[in-house]
């Protein structure tokens, strides 16, 4: 199925119908919504009769557009139209990786709307930290062509836009205050390569709220898609909705 977003992208979804409050995942960075993430919990929605919905972010699986044409800006427009549109009873924010970026993002600046928040090796500002590891061949190809690559251990490379980088900066979550007020649990991988250990309890000091928990799962890695983990990201999400 397809929703077509108030900026004209179409975004492929999927969505479960059950009782509330409902699960949203937000998937990753080059991934999508058929990741083992995403597919392992609507699994346990449909076994419990709870409603969920999953998308494809835009360049991403089945939507429109290519992913270096768009940035952390177009992405978070993109969740929250497509939320709005198909869930708009209050749920609980599930975020992978760049997802868990933009659960962040969606979960500050509308903290009513949610019953709950799972982040899976959230990498919230993850362009600022590339930036500050940028040579000088990185600055003058993202000036001279406006990307750079970078090898990837999922498939083909990574290609990283300027676009990114600028809508990156608009959209820090480390720029500004993060008040979460809804419960909340930070589930993040020792053997992590692409979002360290610091990150995650950066990002633990970083935000407020009254009931916020790092938990680290020894050498589990960036997918954290384990029978373990995904066991602990089914356990969280039911703690949190109820």
């Amino acid at each position: 199925m397809f929703h077509r977003t108030a900026a004209g992208r179409r975004l492929a979804y999927e969505r479960l119908e059950g009782q509330g409050p409902g699960i949203v995942f937000l998937h990753g960075f080059k991934s999508d919504m058929g990741g083992t993430k995403a597919v392992d919990l609507e699994a346990w929605c449909r076994a419990q009769g709870r409603a969920m919905l999953r998308f494809d972010l835009s360049g991403h699986g089945s939507s429109e557009g290519r992913v270096e044409e768009f940035g952390v800006g177009d992405w978070l427009e993109d969740a929250r139209d497509v939320i709005d549109a198909l869930a708009p009873r209050r749920q609980v924010l599930v975020g992978s990786s760049l997802g868990g970026w933009l659960a962040l993002l969606l979960a500050r600046e509308r903290p009513e709307r949610w019953a709950g928040l799972v982040t899976i090796a959230a990498a919230p500002d993850f362009t600022a930290r590339m930036q500050a590891e940028f040579t000088d061949a990185d600055h003058e190809a993202l000036a001279r062509e406006g990307r750079i690559t970078r090898p990837s251990e999922y498939g083909e490379d990574y290609v990283f836009s300027r676009r990114l980088f600028d809508q990156g900066a608009e959209n820090s979550v480390f720029g500004q205050p993060l008040a979460l007020p809804m419960p909340v649990r930070f589930l993040q991988g020792t053997a992590d390569a692409d979002v360290p250990i610091e990150d995650a309890l950066r990002l633990l000091s970083h935000a407020e709220g009254p009931d916020i928990r790092l938990m680290l799962v020894k050498d589990a890695d960036h997918r954290f898609s384990g029978p373990g983990e995904l066991r602990m990201i089914r356990e969280a999400v039911t703690e949190l909705a109820g």
